[in-house]
């Protein structure tokens, strides 16, 4: 458990001089990389927030937990990258001053796998460099940046991981709940007022004539809607994890509604899969007449929501002219319609192909971390992360994503099993597991590996199952009722 201390005379005047390196390193740095109002201001205000982020620490790491979700409308700004920075830097900072002060830096046995996992896939970034890859090192930028997105996801786990024993777990997760108000807010105005929005705020590519258009496909203040479906997917996990827990079901059911509202609104295929998976892992283990309902009414509330748009039935109906349902479409065929018909399920077909190609050249190690876009003739991602697993890190790379997404689930086998049976953690990880299991079904058609605010909030919540709950196993009611009945009677033989 940490302790709180207070700093001597000298260890302050040491800290402070350190901030002050840290800071004036910083400002150097962005005024001789770049003359942008914006940085300097970022810079000059990092003076008085490092002195705020260390006196007030807990309140500072939840409010940039709730940050996140409203800094991808500002990717042009390159906004998130620079918050994925900072959050490194002060993390590694804070994990400094710990240990220099003596105190307990917390830790887990699975932060330990992870950062042995972010640090393998280093091995591809010193291989592009020594052109031992399929590319060339003049993409050593790109990749150098995916790995610093996958050292974030790091990051974020071990700063979150300071809180514990600070605060209760349940607050914890109640907070995050507030992440959701600004892409609920805009999603909103996006289907209903959407004249008022900037343009940089408007939904896919708007065109009011046309229901059935992907301008219609809502995404919040998320990057695009196949990422906004997977954060909203990770919510309505929370959310009814929250509707078990918490004795205002009303609240909880409104809100799980909403989300619901939302995840249709955001017009992806492949979320109902994920949605279906999520909710046959959740109630296939506790299967009884109420579970079972409850489950079967919300992925048809979902299902009828979808079907109810024209552009919703054209997705479903597009799925008869794949190899998927016809079998009178192959392979070959599906390639060559994927030119004309408009149907992304074969122009899938026709990337995956065309990049295992492209893969069958480097069969090892690939072609580097990041770096499926540069491989791909049309330069977009391949659409299926364990293709694109493949083509970026060879057999070996691969092997690796499989471990790292089965040693989630491992994790969170443990912590269920090591939980008391009903409480409120080991719901919680049951509830985890099963997106944890959908996550990889929807990686079958979508870049999901990519939705990095997804998994931002996914390490959060890791980090979170891991800590101390304290919590007893759930009483019947009829044994609660007894033991108050035997305490009354006590409590009168007293008197």
């Amino acid at each position: 458990m940490l302790t709180k201390q207070r700093l001597g005379p000298s260890s302050r005047l040491g800290l402070l001089i350190g901030l002050a390196g840290v800071v004036v390193g910083l400002v150097t740095g962005f005024l001789i990389g770049s003359t942008k109002p914006l940085y300097l201001g970022l810079a000059l205000g990092a003076i008085p927030f490092l002195f705020y982020f260390f006196t007030s620490f807990e309140q500072v790491v939840l409010g940039l937990l709730v940050l996140r979700t409203s800094l991808d409308p500002f990717s042009g700004q390159q906004l998130p990258a620079m918050f994925a920075l900072g959050l490194d830097v002060l993390t590694l900072l804070y994990v400094t001053v710990m240990l220099l002060r003596r105190q307990t830096v917390q830790t887990d046995r699975f932060l330990w796998f992870f950062a042995g996992w972010v640090l393998l896939q280093g091995l591809w970034v010193v291989l592009l460099c020594l052109g031992g890859l399929g590319l060339a090192a003049g993409y050593l930028s790109d990749s150098i940046r995916e790995w610093i997105r996958l050292f974030s996801w790091l990051m974020v786990y071990l700063l979150v991981m300071q809180l514990k024993d600070r605060i209760p777990p349940e607050k914890m997760i109640s907070v995050l709940f507030l992440a959701l108000v600004a892409p609920l807010v805009v999603g909103l105005m996006q289907m209903f007022i959407p004249s008022v929005l900037p343009a940089f705020l408007s939904a896919q590519n708007y065109d009011s004539d046309s229901l059935a258009s992907e301008g219609f496909r809502i995404k919040g203040t998320i990057g695009h809607p196949n990422g906004f479906v997977t954060l909203l997917l990770l919510f309505i996990g929370l959310t009814w994890w929250k509707l078990k827990q918490s004795r205002q079901s009303f609240v909880w059911l409104l809100l799980l509604g909403l989300l619901a509202f939302f995840y249709v609104s955001t017009k992806a295929l492949f979320g109902l899969m994920m949605i279906a998976t999520f909710v046959v892992v959740l109630v296939a283990p506790k299967l009884s007449p109420v579970n079972l309902i409850g489950g079967v009414l919300f992925v048809a509330l979902v299902l009828g929501l979808f079907a109810s748009t024209e552009f919703g039935r054209e997705r479903l109906s597009s799925l008869a002219n794949t190899p998927l349902l016809n079998p009178n479409i192959d392979v070959s065929r599906a390639i060559l319609l994927s030119q004309s018909d408009n149907n992304s399920f074969n122009w899938r077909i026709s990337q995956w192909y065309t990049l295992l190609n492209a893969w069958r050249l480097h069969p090892f190690l690939g072609y580097g971390l990041g770096l499926s876009i540069n491989v791909s003739t049309n330069r977009l991602l391949p659409h299926n992360d364990y293709v694109r697993a493949l083509v970026e890190g060879g057999i070996l790379g691969f092997v690796t994503f499989l471990v790292f997404i089965v040693a989630q689930g491992v994790r969170l086998i443990q912590l269920m099993r090591s939980a008391p049976p009903g409480s409120a953690q080991r719901e919680l990880c049951s509830v985890m597991f099963a997106i944890c299991l959908a996550i990889p079904v929807g990686m079958i058609t979508e870049n999901i590996w990519s939705h990095t605010t997804l998994f931002f909030y996914w390490f959060t919540l890791m980090a979170v199952a891991g800590w101390n709950w304290n919590e007893h196993p759930v009483e019947s009611s009829t044994t609660t009722a007894s033991r108050n009945s035997k305490f009354k009677i006590q409590n009168s033989k007293c008197l």
